[in-house]
């Protein structure tokens, strides 16, 4: 699929940007992979990972999807384009918010702009769980960014630019993400949580780039891609990461849900339900331009459905969890499970 291709990896320095190149390069033969991304810093690391003697097909753009003309110098030529770049902290976004949209949303527009007049073939956007009912900034410019590109099928006139967008829970494995900061926090011997009932989705760096790579193959244009990947309550998250230490009730933060959802009830009536995966069917000119999708083994989806971490069918436990951490951490770092 990606053999003799053009790719382009925005925030390609990023945990899925490095995943991604890291498989890629080990499955395909791209004609060029190029990272794209505004910290000079973590190219150059990238660089001592991916040694140019093997990997020569590698390329590294210095730029920011808030600039359109840098976008569109490096889109020329590219065949597909893979958009993790994004201002995705919570509390950094709720403080900055101008800043969030204007690289969440007005980058992602630039992205669609650059990418139809310089005739990509597929572009794929990552979203997040909490552009489903969003209720802080991150999650609404990540929502806002989802319709952009799925409408985008619908302006790309003569092009044959297609857009689609894969959403997908809390990454075990990335940078910022809740596990560093237990793994962090629990030499204090002291780990806070919000909440005893908080649960989350979960799946690993390699799961979120297999999912886009299977996406980047049967996507048709203006669907969303939801895995099937299983939920975990925060309180037993903590308990597998640091057995022995103290757990201090801290409340809700701003801006954070009890429970995540992926899939809502409005949206179920226009959802599709596959074995491993769901699709969120454009809702502009279903039957007209997706009809091959319904048609393909999918069961849609029953009204008032909601996939929701709380009431989650596949629930991860202790030892499962345990089991995968084990190759994210050090073996300084490594503890025993308590079941």
């Amino acid at each position: 699929m990606l053999n003799d291709k053009v790719i382009l990896v925005t925030g390609g320095t990023g945990s899925f940007g490095k995943a991604f190149t890291e498989i890629a390069l080990s499955r395909y033969k791209p004609r060029k992979l190029i990272v794209f991304s505004r910290d000079e810093l973590k190219q150059s690391e990238m660089r001592e990972q991916f040694d140019k003697c093997e990997f020569d097909c590698i390329r590294y753009f210095i730029g920011d999807v808030r600039d359109k003309d840098r976008l569109y110098r490096a889109f020329d030529g590219v065949d597909i384009v893979i958009h993790a770049a994004a201002m995705k902290q919570v509390p950094t976004a709720e403080y900055n918010p101008i800043e969030a949209v204007k690289t969440n949303i007005l980058g992602a527009s630039n992205v669609i702009d650059a990418a139809i007049d310089r005739n990509v073939e597929k572009v794929i956007a990552l979203s997040t769980d909490k552009a489903a009912n969003p209720i802080n900034l991150y999650g609404a410019t990540k929502l806002c960014a989802d319709k952009l590109f799925c409408a985008a099928n619908n302006y790309s006139g003569y092009h044959s630019t297609r857009f689609s967008v894969v959403r997908y829970g809390n990454v075990i494995g990335s940078r910022g993400s809740v596990i560093p900061l237990f793994l962090k926090l629990r030499d204090n011997g002291l780990i806070p949580i919000t909440d005893t009932r908080m649960t989350r989705f979960w799946l690993t760096l390699e799961q979120g780039v297999e999912f886009v790579l299977e996406n980047l193959a049967r996507m048709k244009g203006g669907e969303i891609f939801v895995p099937k990947i299983p939920s975990m309550k925060l309180m037993d998250l903590a308990e597998t990461i640091a057995p022995d230490c103290k757990i201090e009730m801290t409340g809700i933060r701003p801006g954070e849900k009890l429970h995540e959802v992926m899939i809502t009830r409005d949206d179920a009536h226009h959802t599709v339900e596959y074995d491993d995966y769901f699709i969120i069917l454009p809702t502009l000119a279903i039957e007209g331009k997706h009809p091959q999708i319904k048609l393909n083994g999918g069961k849609p989806c029953s009204e008032g459905f909601e996939y929701s971490s709380e009431t989650n069918t596949s629930q991860l436990t202790k030892a499962q969890m345990h089991s995968i951490l084990q190759k994210f951490l050090a073996p300084s770092e490594r503890t025993a499970v308590r079941a």
